[in-house]
């Protein structure tokens, strides 16, 4: 059945591309300058399904101690941001599973945390830009199998992936990419017993901790995506650690505990779920908890993504295979 699903999804993507044009969109996007534009095609953009806001992001979100969560399990994953001289905040992936996006504010820093489930993607992003503090939601478009988010200020379209502004007024705009990454609840909670984590949002009723997609990590081929496979043999589906335009394949940095190399160390643990594996998320296989930090022992931005979608977004990239 799993295989059926993919298949017709695929064949979806496939056909959906005809009808990839701005005169369809703008009734329900009056105000994007669809004249500006970094897209080659329009046929790379296709709908995810949901119309524009179908995908609810989170604003403003409630926090409590991590000594009042009841409802996370050890294994889940959590989005984890430290920000120097802030309290540490756990963003679960049970909730991004259902929004994707959360604009929240940290020390004065307006933040966005990112979760595209299709490519694996957690990214936070500081939401000042050269064109003022932009907040962000959910277009319900796709390129590349990854999120297109929209600001509610301009309703230019960014590539959740690049954190750029692809389509509208701010296209070239670049976001600043903060030092977040996902890891356990419980190693979170072990290292900061007085942390804070984001607390159920309200008024939605989401099957908060029920994974969507599941199997969706061993699938054959990414939904919604008919670009190349990645080079070297990789599956599609695997992970890659990705930091600036270099990627690490996760089971080499697994086998090898830690590397060190092209001025960065990355470590790998044991110990988290994924989150696209078994229905019930807490239960999913283990994939493990990557740290990456300069020379310095400062922790970096990077992401944890899919192989399609780092080679579909960085096309020559360097695979760092250690070879």
């Amino acid at each position: 059945m799993k295989h059926l699903l993919a298949t017709a999804i695929l064949s979806l993507a496939l056909a959906l591309p005809a009808a990839a044009n701005p005169d369809r969109w703008q009734s329900e996007w009056p105000r994007t300058d669809f004249a500006t534009t970094s897209v080659d095609s329009w046929t790379e953009i296709l709908s995810g399904g949901p119309p524009k806001d179908g995908i609810p992001a989170i604003d403003a979100p409630s926090f409590h101690g991590v000594s009042d969560e009841e409802m996370l399990s050890a294994r889940e994953p959590v989005i984890t941001l430290e920000i120097e001289g802030e309290v540490p905040r756990a963003y679960p992936i049970r909730y991004l599973m259902w929004h994707e996006i959360v604009n929240d504010e940290v020390g004065g820093i307006p933040v966005t945390v990112t979760f595209c489930p299709l490519c694996n993607s957690g990214i936070t992003f500081d939401r000042r830009t050269e064109a003022g503090v932009l907040s962000f939601g959910v277009s319900g478009k796709l390129r590349n199998s990854d999120m297109v988010m929209y600001d509610r200020q301009t309703e230019s379209w960014w590539q959740q992936a690049l954190g750029t502004a692809i389509v509208g007024e701010l296209t070239g705009v670049e976001l600043t990419t903060l030092p977040s990454w996902m890891e356990s609840w419980g190693e979170f909670a072990a290292r900061n017993p007085d942390g804070l984590v984001m607390q159920v949002p309200a008024g939605f009723g989401r099957n908060y901790g029920q994974n969507p997609y599941v199997q969706y990590d061993s699938s054959d081929r990414p939904f919604l995506y008919a670009g190349e496979e990645p080079p070297h043999g990789i599956p599609s589906l695997a992970r890659v650690v990705r930091v600036g335009d270099r990627a690490w394949p996760m089971t080499r940095l697994s086998d090898a505990g830690e590397i060190t190399e092209a001025g960065v160390t990355l470590s790998w643990r044991a110990g988290q779920a994924s989150a696209l594996d078994t229905r019930n998320i807490a239960e999913g296989r283990d994939v493990g908890t990557v740290r990456v930090r300069d020379a310095a022992g400062h922790d970096l931005p990077h992401d944890v993504m899919f192989a399609f979608a780092y080679h579909a977004f960085w096309p020559e990239g360097m695979w760092m295979l250690g070879q």
